[in-house]
């Protein structure tokens, strides 16, 4: 099985689309345009994941880039869909965080935006969409490990099928551009995938 897919919900003449736990893809970008509310994972920033989370350079361009989405990623994916409201998920949205988050989803994406926490309300209505909080939760980052991460084993990598990388939306320009910066960041030099 690939995994968690996205799906699309219509009601009302209006339609909600949601991603799920993803890289971009070409279906998401096929069904999913003009939608009023557009929820896309948008991952921590990989530069977060090494400041925060100790991981290697490397580690951190591979799952901030290739496994999900990255920050200036969503924003692209959003500038093509051009939903009424573009929503970003599945990251820690802290104080230390956000501002990261928000300066490469900018990069790259400059429509109406909201960057989701736990408890948001979207009331949704053909004239007007509007984002509230019910309740505010307090959160705290996972502890670093305190052992060495060990390197992977690609031996015992369970990947994605041909079907699902066949829809991987390449944005190499924003991808390399990601690349580059950490590189750069931490003395590193790990290629960009091609």
């Amino acid at each position: 099985m690939d995994g968690p897919v996205s799906f699309i919900l219509k009601w009302n003449g209006l339609k909600f689309a949601f991603s799920s736990d993803t890289f971009p893809n070409k279906w998401w970008l096929e069904h999913t345009k003009g939608a009023d509310i557009a929820i896309h994972e948008c991952f921590v920033t990989p530069g977060d994941l090494v400041e925060k989370q100790k991981w290697t350079p490397g580690a951190a361009l591979n799952v901030g880039t290739q496994v999900h989405t990255s920050p200036a990623q969503f924003g692209k994916v959003m500038s093509e869909i051009k939903p009424r409201m573009a929503v970003g998920y599945h990251f820690f949205n802290d104080f230390d965080t956000l501002p990261n988050v928000l300066e490469q989803v900018r990069s790259t994406y400059d429509g109406p935006l909201t960057l989701a926490s736990d408890y948001m309300v979207f009331n949704v209505t053909k004239d007007d969409i509007r984002v509230r909080t019910a309740v505010i939760d307090e959160d705290i980052w996972l502890q670093p490990a305190v052992g060495k991460k060990l390197p992977p084993d690609a031996s015992k990598r369970v990947g994605f099928s041909e079907f699902i990388t066949s829809g991987r939306v390449n944005y190499k320009e924003v991808v390399d551009g990601i690349y580059e910066d950490i590189n750069k960041r931490y003395g590193t030099n790990i290629p960009a995938p091609q």
